[in-house]
């Protein structure tokens, strides 16, 4: 599987994501085995966050990963009004002992808050000299967000990114390339419904014998430096997402997805989910 380097680390492209995760208990043993059967095809890195389900997210990926931690690479991300110095240090604490680890690789503001950035690189700071986290990076921030962290130590930006919405290729993403600094795009399949049944994504499915899932995600990485981690719950979505991390469109793919979605011509403001 095709990897980039993420926080000092190899990571595959393809991670999973478990947004929705852990608020409904009767799915809870589903969501676990579709982690745990995603690390079996290699999907290493698992995205959370005290956000999913308030919690809950993070309880279901402690419980999938336990006995094969060293499989994992975790990131999780911290709420905003939790972006004190002492803040993030509590909030992580509470995130360590759902994951069911003393450790997370990479650990993100989830979006900009009123907190002044320099508490919150604090708080990050003194977690990573304490090895409770291995990096720190942050989530749907902007270029204006960005150029005020101005923190080299930053790993990434996870922002939402698939063909509906393609804001960030009018700056941020030209913005973070020249930095050398990693995206991942959160939502790469737009959650799914409608944007897989558009025809265009439906043509270049047919073009290449995969699934629109697998056409929207090969889409996404093919941009240098980018990971994608949409949220599957079933065997047979995990293993197209796997697949798909070594696909590649070519040309007239990409005008066709061109034409039916339409590259941004000015700034936009950064979309969220």
């Amino acid at each position: 599987m095709r990897t980039l380097q993420l926080a000092g680390q190899s990571v595959p492209v393809i991670g999973q994501g478990t947004w929705r995760m852990g608020e409904d208990p009767s799915q809870r043993a589903q969501e676990v085995r579709a982690l745990q059967q995603g690390l079996e095809h290699g999907l290493s890195l698992i995205d959370t966050a005290e956000m999913y389900g308030e919690g809950g997210a993070e309880e279901v990926v402690g419980q999938a990963i336990r006995g094969q931690r060293d499989k994992v690479f975790l990131v999780s991300k911290v709420y905003p009004h939790n972006g004190s110095r002492r803040g993030v240090r509590d909030a992580c604490e509470r995130s360590l002992k759902r994951l069911g680890t003393e450790h997370i690789e990479l650990y993100l503001l989830h979006w900009p808050g009123s907190e002044p950035l320099e508490e919150t690189v604090a708080g990050f700071e003194s977690l990573v000299a304490d090895g409770k986290i291995g990096r720190w990076g942050v989530s749907n921030f902007d270029v204006a967000d960005m150029e005020e962290l101005a923190d080299t130590r930053c790993a990434t930006n996870q922002v939402l990114y698939n063909p509906q919405a393609r804001g960030i290729e009018f700056d941020l993403l030209p913005w973070a390339q020249k930095a050398q600094l990693p995206i991942m795009a959160y939502c790469p399949i737009a959650q799914g419904g409608g944007v897989l049944q558009h025809p265009a994504l439906r043509q270049v499915a047919e073009r290449h014998r995969i699934t629109p899932a697998q056409a929207c995600l090969a889409w996404v990485l093919r941009h240098p430096g980018m990971i994608a981690i949409p949220k599957a719950s079933s065997s047979a979505h995990i293993t197209e997402n796997a697949a798909a991390a070594d696909l590649h469109l070519d040309a007239e793919d990409f005008a066709l997805i061109d034409a039916a979605f339409a590259a941004p011509k000015r700034k936009q403001r950064l979309s969220m989910v």
